[in-house]
């Protein structure tokens, strides 16, 4: 199926993933240095079980919550065949029914605007005076990844996607923390920060051996607005076939304001 370049960049925005390598274990024991200090005797599986239930809990207690969101981002993108771009999005999106994104070249001309919500999908391309209409799954078609919308949506507000209860180990050092859980599709690497629990990093590696899908998120550039702190910078890469690099730079962003949405089809515009 051919897709319109507005499809494949504003599926960009909101994928995730990354380098090939392959997840090394990670060991829930540690070993102790020390062999002369005195242990004592205590269920060691019961205390991990306790301690990953307590930064699962935290986690999900930090995750942002919201109303409506804005954000201004300059947008990086770079294919493996050498092809890049840089552009400007705009995003408007109220939790759980619509998102707005307007794709500016310069950040003054708009080439693309689109609209997304559960179920449907219509991209406005403003230089070839069409628009398109399709369904969510199709940027699921685009990037290989089964994102929802609500990904969509917590991916580009800095929420952790894929994010499964069930997990089988874990790390600890004097910075991060690192949980490692096994879902249906990804097996899901995230780390975050040991004081404040802010995501670092979320690596997804494809449970399916066939398959060399990987996506990788970094997190940075922490910032705190009306209490919530938000990552102002993402790094992500995404890797099957090919590889695709996306740095986004939030310049500005907004919690719970009211929000001026606006969305028509010029009559002129031919249906692509």
């Amino acid at each position: 199926m051919k897709y319109s370049t507005g499809l494949v960049i504003i599926a960009l925005i909101m994928a995730a993933a990354t380098s090939c390598r392959s997840t090394k274990t990670i060991q829930t024991a540690i070993a102790k240095k020390d062999t002369a200090i005195v242990v004592p005797v205590v269920d060691r599986r019961a205390d991990s079980m306790l301690y990953i239930k307590n930064v699962w809990d935290t986690i999900r207690k930090n995750t942002i919550d919201y109303k409506t969101f804005s954000a201004k981002i300059k947008v990086h993108f770079e294919q493996s065949d050498g092809k890049n771009y840089d552009f400007t999005a705009y995003v408007k999106m109220k939790k759980d029914s619509l998102l707005w994104l307007s794709i500016r070249a310069l950040d003054v001309i708009e080439v693309f605007r689109a609209k997304i919500t559960p179920d449907s999908l219509i991209i406005i391309d403003k230089n070839k005076k069409t628009y398109q209409l399709r369904s969510v799954q199709s940027l699921q078609e685009v990037i290989q990844i089964p994102l929802t919308f609500n990904d969509l949506q917590n991916l580009l507000v800095g929420n952790p996607i894929f994010l499964d209860s069930n997990i089988n180990s874990y790390k600890k050092d004097d910075k991060y923390i690192s949980l490692m859980s096994l879902g249906t599709v990804f097996k899901h690497l995230l780390t975050v920060n040991k004081d404040d629990y802010t995501l670092q990093h979320s690596k997804l590696d494809d449970v399916d051996p066939v398959r060399a899908r990987t996506a990788d998120i970094t997190y940075g550039d922490y910032q705190n607005k009306n209490g919530v702190w938000f990552s102002a910078y993402r790094k992500i890469t995404v890797s099957e076939k090919q590889k695709l690099d996306l740095t986004m730079e939030y310049k500005q962003f907004d919690f719970n304001s009211d929000l001026n949405i606006l969305f028509s089809i010029p009559k002129n515009y031919k249906r692509n």
